[in-house]
């Protein structure tokens, strides 16, 4: 079991625990390659998600806005009130 173990492989002064550093070094740094492009990933899916949603939003308000205008009876008493 001693012979697995983290410690025993890197202070064994073989070159294989260099290389077997190295890789676990490589290793490492291709994990957080990987977990920073998924993290980009989601921050910009959210990000422009909720920009489509604004956007549709706005279209939806705008859109109401246009159907609750006022009509041409409100129009005539309100000329008729000066």
């Amino acid at each position: 079991l001693r012979c697995c173990t983290a410690p025993s492989v890197l202070t064994d002064g073989s070159g294989e625990a260099a290389a077997e550093e190295r890789s676990l070094y490589i290793m490492r740094v291709v994990q957080i390659a990987v977990m920073c492009v998924l993290a980009l990933t989601v921050v910009f899916g959210i990000f422009f998600l909720g920009c489509n949603l604004l956007i549709k939003s706005e279209g939806m308000i705008n859109f109401l806005v246009k159907d609750r205008r006022p009509s041409k009876e409100v129009e005539a008493v309100v000329v008729g009130s000066y």
